[in-house]
């Protein structure tokens, strides 16, 4: 599992404190009110060919999930998270939404909320390793506000998310004059075997153009083994990522996982791939990557994750590094 990394400042350690006295409190509240989280800290090491080195140690992210049930049907949700992206510290309301379960199958949330989209989390407690591949930006929907849908039948679900745009991964949205769109098909033939489609398009400000995203994945789960694949195209995503910069672009990546897990001990390795084309066919950016990550289950709510990455960008290699521990509560 997980990823980022930053240095420990005054408001991590407020923070820090904070968590604290909520994890106190929430003893005594309520089973209505449920607050939980994760610190996510690290030590890393990159090596970039024919350039620099450099490390770095200290929290990378710090977040407090806080959840309250109206009743069996009304149920709100609020993420709050703390986080260096590389240009600063910065505090986030990373979701906040409400829940209304019209049915046992059918239910609709609407506010902030992440895509369903993609077979690797954005958040460090849903990964098999320490870092996500890079590529999330070109095809993932990212953090959306609006309105979602979705319907859970007998080995399948479908939804709908209607939203102000895609949103990105740093949280912010453009808030273009249309709506976006993101539909998901989810197939689940046996307890093993998941299988998931999803069509994601928005409108470019300003253009006649729009960006679609496709985002595919199937993944196998039995026992202590799990086996994952992922396939992603996309139109116009890198114009839409870099702020409308007018970079027309097409992207296609990938990646296999295959994680093992036994008693306190796991091993996960993975390789992915991506490419972007511009509009006159010239490559903007070509990137590959391995990495094999062991991880060490020290207790229930601490996780240790080392890792090892060797990447390729536009025929340059690099080498990193990864020690990371995550608490969870």
């Amino acid at each position: 599992m997980k990823r980022t990394h930053s240095k420990l400042k005054p408001i991590a350690a407020s923070l820090l404190l904070a968590m604290g006295a909520a994890g106190t409190a929430s003893a005594e509240i309520s089973d209505k009110f449920t607050v939980g989280g994760f610190v996510d800290m690290s030590w890393t090491y990159a090596d970039i060919d024919g350039g620099s080195s450099e490390q770095s140690a200290g929290i990378d992210q710090v977040e407090f999930n806080i959840g309250y049930q109206f009743d069996d049907k009304l149920s709100a949700t609020v993420d709050i998270e703390y986080q260096d992206n590389g240009t600063g510290e910065e505090v986030d309301l990373e979701q906040a939404f409400v829940s209304y379960a019209v049915s046992d199958q059918f239910s609709i949330k609407a506010g902030r909320f992440l895509s369903y989209t993609g077979w690797e989390t954005e958040e460090p407690t849903g990964l098999f390793q320490y870092s996500g591949t890079g590529y999330a930006a070109y095809f993932y929907g990212g953090y959306q506000q609006g309105v979602s849908g979705i319907y859970s039948g007998d080995g399948f679900a479908v939804a709908l998310s209607v939203v102000n745009d895609l949103g990105d991964l740093e949280g912010e949205a453009r808030d273009s004059e249309q709506p976006g769109f993101e539909t998901m098909l989810a197939i689940m033939p046996t307890e093993e075997i998941t299988i998931k489609g999803f069509y994601s398009t928005d409108s470019l400000d300003g253009t006649s153009e729009d960006t679609t995203l496709v985002n595919l994945w199937a993944s196998y789960s039995t026992g202590a083994l799990t086996l994952a694949a992922e396939y992603n195209t996309s139109e116009n995503a890198p114009a839409y990522v870099f702020g409308g910069a007018g970079i027309d672009a097409e992207a296609s990546g990938y990646l296999l996982m295959g994680n093992y897990a036994f008693d306190s001990f796991g091993l996960t390795l993975r390789y992915h791939d991506w490419e972007i084309e511009t509009a006159t066919g010239a490559t903007y950016e070509d990137a590959s990557g391995f990495t094999i990550s062991p991880s060490i289950t020290v207790s229930d709510n601490l996780l240790m994750v080392f890792e090892y990455r060797l990447d390729e960008v536009n025929d340059v290699d690099s080498d990193f590094i990864a020690v990371e521990a995550l608490i969870t509560f």
